[in-house]
């Protein structure tokens, strides 16, 4: 079994700053890759930033500048530093994680249950 678990969401002003937290335990073979995606109210899910094993990392145009993803590979935990927020970064933020939990098996995709942030004043 493995799990994701998101943290450090909650209510900030236009302007302000969080950071978001990811850490994913269980049987963990190997990560490829870990991301964070969110889901503005009433909107499809996007992606907000990803980074690969080898150091790869990529974003969405609307946080490239203001938003900073990273990973603690000793603790499988993955990061989002959120600066600069604006009202319409409010969204459930969730966490994925592209893993093999064995040798033999292939990995696939894990989510969180996601975190809300709201930017408001």
């Amino acid at each position: 079994q493995v799990r994701l678990v998101e943290s450090g969401g909650g209510l900030v002003q236009p302007g302000g700053s969080l950071r978001l937290s990811c850490a994913a335990s269980g049987s963990i073979f190997s990560i490829n890759a870990m991301a964070w995606y969110r889901q503005p109210p009433g909107k499809q899910r996007e992606l907000v930033a990803f980074t690969t094993t080898g150091g790869s990392t990529n974003y969405a145009d609307s946080v490239k500048g203001r938003f900073t993803i990273s990973r603690d590979y000793a603790k499988n935990t993955v990061y989002l530093q959120m600066n600069s927020l604006k009202p319409e970064d409010t969204a459930v933020y969730y966490c994925y994680s592209e893993l093999s939990t064995s040798y033999m098996n292939a990995a696939r995709a894990h989510w969180g249950p996601g975190t809300q942030v709201t930017v408001s004043s």
